[in-house]
């Protein structure tokens, strides 16, 4: 189990030094033992400051993370469990209302049980407040990086948390709504965890203590400085050549040898970070997406690795380009897929939805958005990551309204007119080009 740190130890370990400075606090009178006259509710509160030091359970102010300036919200779980109350509310809305105000990117390192108990619903309503502060930074543009710290539980990773652009934990720790005491008593521990929130898609990765600055920092670089513009349109890494025919340009973009995503990626960007999940419980190994620096600045990429796409994928890729339009970052897409994934499980899901959904948010995206054929283009499965108006091919690659294979099979011919139904589809690159489908000039 890693070392669990107060707020200021975490505040300590991931700030450059002497720049924290602590927010004001807004002052509000407090009845005899809280809102609900919770009989030794003072002398709780009293002996947690004693024992922390504190007077709340957050502690909020502004700092640099390995340069990059933000407001931090760090929550002391030595004081009641790091719960939420009343004053807990008032400070995260100050916190958060000075992000706004100062265009800060906003950085919850959370740990905390839940709401407080001896303020009943009083402290219960203060999600709300949390969810509406968050909800007009996101509309604001600025991004929200939490760090999952043990224990993460109950409202507090039901909204700062889970609430989050970009999810980072703390490795061990534990995240769930239930807490252990609440909990089934039959319920599996190991679900209850940073690694299972990540495996999960609830999380984007586990960080170790002592790469967190760094990460942290990186993170808030990446999300503060867009590329002004378009994304460029990555050099084609494969043949150089066009394809002389239809059922070529088919062996092309499915051989082994046959540059993939990771090489794009990794030629295009001098560092990346990737996000991993959609937040509905699903992860999809074939679909890369994160952000990149490219000369200084930074492009969003979802990226399609040569699979078929499970639901997953595409909800991620969603989330992806939903979150690199709020913050005015724009968006470079790779497809290469044979298509969706069809089987049952796919299926059950949420297959059709899942790539609607995508579809709406290329469609809907106000940052500019670049896509690279890079191999396969199988039917709508691929087309549900391509910008309109705006895709390009390499000349290993090819874009079908279906395989060939499958084309003949639906017209009832033989498999050795599979290579001239290629042909009478037209899916070669300077067919495409010719159609329209892709600009003018294969990469």
């Amino acid at each position: 189990m890693t070392e669990r740190h107060s707020a200021r130890e975490t505040l300590a370990l991931i700030t450059d030094d002497t720049t924290f400075t602590e927010l004001p606090y807004p002052a509000r009178e407090s009845k005899p033992d809280g809102p609900l006259a919770w009989q030794g509710y003072d002398a709780s509160r009293a002996r947690a400051a004693d024992r922390t030091g504190e007077s709340e359970s957050v502690i909020c102010g502004t700092a640099t993370v390995a340069g990059t300036q933000a407001v931090l919200i760090a929550f002391e779980f030595g004081y009641l469990g790091g719960s939420l109350g009343e004053r807990t509310g008032d400070r995260l809305e100050a916190a958060y209302t000075y992000a706004r105000e100062h265009r800060l990117p906003v950085v919850p390192l959370v740990a905390t049980g839940g709401s407080r108990m001896q303020e009943g619903m009083i402290a219960l309503a203060q999600l709300q407040r949390v969810a509406r502060q968050s909800a007009l930074t996101r509309e604001a543009g600025l991004p929200q990086i939490a760090v999952l710290r043990d224990p993460t539980t109950g409202g507090g990773w039901a909204t700062l948390g889970a609430g989050a652009d970009v999810i980072l934990a703390l490795p061990e720790a534990q995240v769930g709504f239930a807490g252990s005491r609440v909990r089934p008593p039959d319920a599996d521990p190991t679900a209850y965890t940073a690694e299972a929130q990540v495996a999960a898609g609830a999380a984007d990765a586990v960080v170790e203590p002592e790469e967190l600055r760094e990460t942290l920092g990186r993170w808030l670089r990446l999300l503060t400085t867009p590329w002004v513009g378009q994304a460029p349109v990555p050099a084609a890494f494969g043949a150089t050549d066009l394809p002389a025919t239809g059922w070529e340009a088919v062996r092309r973009a499915r051989s082994p040898q046959r540059p993939r995503a990771d090489a794009y990626l990794d030629g295009y960007f001098t560092h990346r970070l990737a996000i991993s999940g959609d937040r509905c419980g699903g992860t999809d190994a074939g679909m890369l997406c994160g952000f990149g620096e490219r000369e200084g600045r930074t492009v969003a990429y979802a990226a399609q690795a040569g699979t078929a796409t499970r639901p997953a994928g595409y909800r991620t890729a969603a989330r992806l380009i939903r979150l690199a339009d709020r913050l005015g970052i724009p968006v470079l897409t790779l497809v290469d897929t044979p298509g969706a994934a069809n089987d049952a499980e796919a299926e059950r899901q949420g297959a059709g939805a899942a790539i609607a959904d995508l579809f709406g948010a290329v469609a809907s995206a106000r940052t500019p958005l670049t896509t690279l054929l890079i191999g396969e283009g199988g039917s709508g499965g691929a087309l549900a990551l391509a910008a309109p108006g705006n895709t390009w091919a390499t000349p290993d690659s090819y874009f079908s309204v279906i395989a060939p294979e499958a084309a003949a099979a639906i017209l009832k011919r033989p498999p050795e007119e599979v290579e001239s139904t290629a042909d009478q589809l037209r899916i070669r690159p300077q067919d495409l080009a010719e159609l329209g489908v892709i600009r003018t000039r294969p990469v």
